[in-house]
């Protein structure tokens, strides 16, 4: 008998060799009890029961969370997460059982990588996810924000001269100093400023939101580096249909316990890609406990013999949205 709140409790002890067990478990359990996939994987003629490991697992493409509710068992939402998309585009919806899990699952993954949240600086330059209170990035940066408990934490909208100010300042505190930011308006930073912010790691979320022309990845961090000085440029990997963040250096991402990424042949989304290929992104969240944990992206990428995976783009006609990695 699978429940839902054990699982949740054990998902911070999940390691490398449990996680298999974890996640054919959840999968099960989800094919039975949330309608749209069970319905997916029926369509397929796919049984459940004869799945022994999670590379025989379909995934479900995402563009689902644009068409239906996406809900394992029948559960009030908290909290709906939706995606950024341009006028008239439709947006995907992530309905979420519980706010404090995600913020509290989401700073977890944070601190492993950055360390303790309450000795730092947090700051966001997020504009254009500001203007939505349904932003999932949002919600996550919000309490790293508040937990970070320092004065000079909190959100930037357009007020590129105090956050320049501010950035500086925390040049001469021994608090380390995190900000997260899109890419459109740290664009918009270095052109109007030349810093020393080699004191500071960026974390940057992508997307340009129709701001600017896309760039290159290669090309962003050289902007960056030069006009503004960081040295620490750190990329996240997260998305509204998910409730687990990746992060990395050089955009090549550490998966955290709760994620494990599978990369699909192009032309055949049921196959398996060898180490080193490009293709399609499967990603296994297992945060995603009362939704669907078996998602097929739209992302291109591939995984790297090290553990390590990039990501390359997107699929062609498929939309920008969230947040969007630019082509390295």
């Amino acid at each position: 008998m699978f429940d839902a709140k054990s699982f949740i409790n054990e998902l911070p002890k999940i390691n490398q060799h449990g996680f298999e067990t974890h996640a054919l478990k959840l999968f099960r359990w989800q094919a039975q009890n949330n309608s749209v996939y069970k319905t997916y994987l029926k369509g397929l003629g796919v049984d459940p029961n004869q799945i022994s490991k999670t590379s025989e697992i379909p995934f479900l493409p995402i563009t689902f969370f644009k068409q239906h509710t996406i809900k394992t068992n029948d559960w009030q939402a908290e909290k709906v997460f939706e995606s950024s998309g341009t006028s008239g585009m439709e947006t995907s919806k992530h309905p979420v059982k519980d706010l404090g899990f995600y913020q509290n699952h989401s700073q977890r993954l944070f601190e492993e990588v950055f360390g303790e949240v309450n000795s730092m600086h947090i700051l966001g330059l997020l504009p254009s996810y500001l203007e939505r209170n349904s932003s999932s990035l949002i919600s996550m940066v919000s309490n790293l924000i508040e937990e970070s408990t320092s004065p000079y934490s909190g959100f930037y909208l357009n007020n590129y001269e105090e956050l320049a100010h501010v950035l500086t300042e925390l040049g001469k505190d021994t608090k380390r100093s995190v900000l997260f930011g899109v890419t459109f308006a740290l664009l918009d930073l270095a052109e109007q400023y030349e810093l020393d912010l080699s004191h500071v790691t960026l974390i940057e979320t992508g997307g340009m939101k129709g701001r600017r022309e896309e760039i290159t990845r290669e090309d962003l961090y050289l902007v960056l580096k030069e006009r503004l000085g960081f040295k620490q440029i750190y990329s996240e990997y997260g998305m509204t249909e998910l409730l687990s963040q990746a992060y990395g250096e050089n955009a090549r991402f550490i998966l955290p316990n709760t994620m494990r990424v599978h990369i699909r042949e192009v032309n055949d989304p049921f196959s398996i890609a060898r180490t080193g290929k490009t293709g399609g992104v499967n990603v296994i969240d297992l945060a995603n406990v009362h939704t669907c944990a078996f998602i097929e992206t739209q992302d291109l990428g591939r995984q790297l013999d090290d553990g390590t995976f990039e990501v390359l783009g997107r699929f062609d006609n498929s939309e920008l949205r969230g947040c969007n990695l630019l082509v390295s």
